[in-house]
């Protein structure tokens, strides 16, 4: 399902077309989707859904059985009954950056992110200037000289990112980048990544399982499930309108898109404070995001100052929760609660009860969402 067409806006990145099918070990796969010039695209869906297949479909590491890739109007990959057409992964312009860095052990960070320029034809003292600014930008400049054993996994990551980046690609593909990383790390290195991929304009396809990659990285978000694409659209849609059980499930959290104002979210009436490990834009689009077991539901204001994230809100439904027990809808913010059925009993609550939400401060992270190119 399609909620409306992808961005054309022109950037530096190329604008990418592609119609997929490949049947492989008795998995089918076919899928069409387009990514604007510049925009980022989140590929999601359950292991086995076929999301790296279609990284490596557009990457070059397999050909499509049919269908047609085509990136900044060149076409790449055809194979229909007319003609058949294979552009070799070195040819692509396209990047790909997964779990694990894979940087050249025997070569500085320096040496590593210079690799492409160089092999793409720049003379030297240009190539080693531009890899000396993007380590710059990714803030390891005072690791230029390092080998990657003498760096963090996460400072390795930083210079993949950088690497890739300094190739120039037309379009990037991210497996899961953030997954073999510390927890602790990782939203800094989002954070990075998301800056990077704006400042460049560089077209991107993030792979993961991580919502909030979608959410801080991507325009849009595409749900992958069985080799079918079963919805698409602006990542905030996606997530605020499961289409599919999968995509309910992943979006098990609330997420409540406001504008960013004085270090928190407000949305309407209701304003949200937490954790920004993130830098919040004044006046930009962010979201707050909290599990539904963390919101209390009551029928006065609570009165506990722990509680931070207070609004008045409508109950809409009434449903059986995922992980048993009730589910709770409320109209605005659009959230929900996961609650007992004897708290439903207790609060005398139906479909119309008017009822203070809360959440604590200590339960809810902030984050900017990605820019609208």
């Amino acid at each position: 399902m399609t909620r409306e067409p992808a961005a054309s806006t022109a950037a530096a990145g190329g604008a990418l077309d592609a119609r997929l099918r490949l049947v492989r070990d008795g998995f089918d796969l076919e899928v069409a989707f387009a990514v604007g010039a510049g925009e980022v695209l989140a590929l999601l869906g359950p292991n086995g859904a076929g999301k790296s297949t279609v990284l490596a479909l557009l990457a070059g590491v397999l050909r499509p059985a049919a269908g047609r890739i085509e990136l900044d109007g060149r076409t790449l990959a055809e194979a229909s009954d007319r003609s058949s057409t294979f552009v070799r992964p070195e040819r692509r312009r396209i990047g790909l950056l997964g779990q694990d860095p894979t940087l050249f052990p025997h070569l500085t960070a320096l040496e590593n992110v210079a690799f492409g320029p160089r092999a793409a034809g720049m003379p030297r003292r240009d190539a080693t200037a531009l890899a000396a600014s993007w380590l710059a930008r990714v803030g390891l400049d005072g690791l230029a000289h390092r080998r990657p054993a003498e760096l963090s996994g996460g400072q390795r990551q930083r210079v993949a990112i950088a690497r890739a980046l300094a190739a120039r690609p037309a379009l990037l593909l991210l497996d899961e980048p953030f997954a073999s990383l510390d927890v602790e790390v990782v939203p800094e290195l989002r954070w990075m990544l998301r800056e990077q991929l704006a400042a460049s304009g560089t077209s991107a396809v993030v792979v993961s399982h991580d919502v909030i990659d979608a959410v801080v990285l991507a325009d849009r978000t595409a749900v992958l499930e069985r080799g079918r694409i079963v919805d698409t659209g602006p990542t905030r849609e996606v997530l605020a309108a499961p289409r599919s059980p999968f995509t309910a499930a992943l979006a098990g959290v609330n997420l409540v898109v406001g504008a960013a104002a004085d270090g928190i979210v407000v949305a309407g009436e209701a304003t949200f404070t937490g954790d920004a490990a993130e830098p919040l834009v004044e006046g930009a689009s962010a979201a707050a995001v909290f599990r539904p077991s963390s919101v209390v539901v009551a029928t006065r204001r609570p009165e506990r100052t722990s509680l931070r994230n207070v609004w008045h809100d409508r109950v809409t439904a009434i449903e059986p929760s995922p992980g048993g027990g009730v589910r709770l809808r409320f109209g605005a913010p659009p959230v929900h609660a996961d609650v007992t059925a004897a708290a439903v009993a207790e609060l005398e609550l139906a479909p119309g009860s008017e009822v203070w939400l809360a959440v604590k401060a200590a339960e809810t992270s902030l984050h900017p969402l990605a820019p609208r190119r």
